[in-house]
């Protein structure tokens, strides 16, 4: 089974994230003229920025005291201060985990980080203010580098469907048995992040190392709040239940949005990739995966998701086409007929033998296998 680092290491050798590189660079280095450093408190590192070369460098929001600012300010270096009062870090170096962004969840879903990212969102969005579009496009864009370290080497599979499958229903179990077949068979199962079909699949990649009876039992727990409506908070409490219960799962990403800030991002995906803006976060999560995409049955948000992928296939503008599973035959011919035209679509092409619909999402790992994933 594939597992992933909490912090990838194969970013740039002058980016800083942790203290730890911090450290490290200037026992060895002496010096961290030309480096980046990301997010990084070093309120406590005075004596090493004043007795060390900063000339050239970058530090992205890092906290220092003014002596130290001041110092590598005649260095040469640049120094973006942190930005007070904002409920996020637009600067950060590392994808979010769960706890973060469910911090504070016995106060209540409105007193998370996640909530107040997403009120503050909603405040600003709209007001035409540059600064705040700034911090944005700067967050989404740490976000993205972070991710592409993250996942740099790695087979992603991609399960997209329906925030609306609820906990405890068939299909949500189905999905979460899939996630776990791909986590046990090596990939790295990535979502768009949010409750439903998302849900079930970092659930499942989450149960990969436990025996089969585990994810049973989860699902059962779970369907004590088979939606995040009308409580998020008891939503995701009894997600924490889950892994407080059954600790260190599996790992797996999610790739959500506070676009659509009413869907909250579950905590079963080990590391969450979390965005502003959603044209970004489409692109992204679809563009990463590279080993091909299982599509659950979904409405709107996943039939944009089947051609936003099918576009890159079709033109091969990313290289060679990636495999396309569509699951339920019905859905996908007679409810929303998304699989005709996709088929008419493929006609000729190469994408034509990486696309496959089954009627069973027990027949997806072995579609996806077939066509080569």
């Amino acid at each position: 089974m594939q597992t992933m680092p909490a912090h990838a290491a194969h970013h740039d050798d002058r980016e800083i994230e942790t203290l730890e590189e911090f450290d490290a660079a200037v026992a060895a280095r002496g010096s961290l003229a030309g480096f980046r450093v990301q997010a990084v408190d070093l309120t406590d590192r005075t004596r090493e920025l004043l007795g060390t070369d900063t000339a050239g460098a970058v530090f992205l929001g890092c906290p220092m005291r003014e002596e130290a600012a001041a110092k590598i300010r005649g260095d040469g270096a640049l120094v973006f201060p942190p930005v007070p009062g904002l409920p996020f870090d637009p600067y950060r170096g590392l994808v979010y985990s769960p706890e973060e962004l469910f911090a504070s969840l016995p106060d209540g879903y409105e007193a998370t980080p996640d909530a107040r990212a997403y009120a503050w969102f909603q405040r600003t969005k709209a007001d035409g203010d540059i600064y705040a579009s700034m911090l944005r496009a700067v967050h989404d864009d740490s976000v993205s580098d972070a991710l592409d370290e993250l996942l740099s080497g790695a087979r992603v599979v991609g399960v997209m469907g329906g925030h609306a499958m609820a906990r405890g229903s068939q299909a949500y179990a189905g999905a979460a048995r899939l996630g776990r077949e791909l986590a046990r068979a090596g990939f790295t199962v990535a979502t768009g992040g949010g409750p439903g079909a998302m849900e079930a699949a970092n659930l499942g990649a989450y149960a990969a190392p436990f025996d089969d009876g585990m994810l049973d039992d989860a699902v059962l727990l779970l369907a004590k709040a088979p939606s995040f409506v009308p409580s998020v908070t008891d939503w995701a409490r009894t997600a924490f239940e889950v892994r407080d219960r059954w600790p260190r799962g599996g790992t797996s990403v999610g790739i959500p949005t506070w676009f659509y800030g009413h869907e909250p991002p579950n905590p079963f995906a080990s590391h969450i990739a979390k965005y502003f803006a959603n044209a970004t976060r489409e692109d992204g999560l679809l563009a990463r995966c590279n080993a091909g995409v299982v599509f659950l049955p979904g409405a709107a948000g996943t039939v944009q998701e089947i051609f936003d992928n099918a576009t890159p296939n079709y033109y091969e503008s990313r290289g060679e086409p990636t495999p396309m599973v569509l699951v339920n035959r019905a859905h996908w011919t007679e409810k929303l007929p998304t699989w005709p035209l996709l088929q008419s679509l493929a006609e000729g092409r190469s994408m034509q033998a990486r696309i496959a619909l089954v009627d069973r999402i027990e027949e997806a790992p072995e579609a996806l296998k077939r066509l080569g994933g």
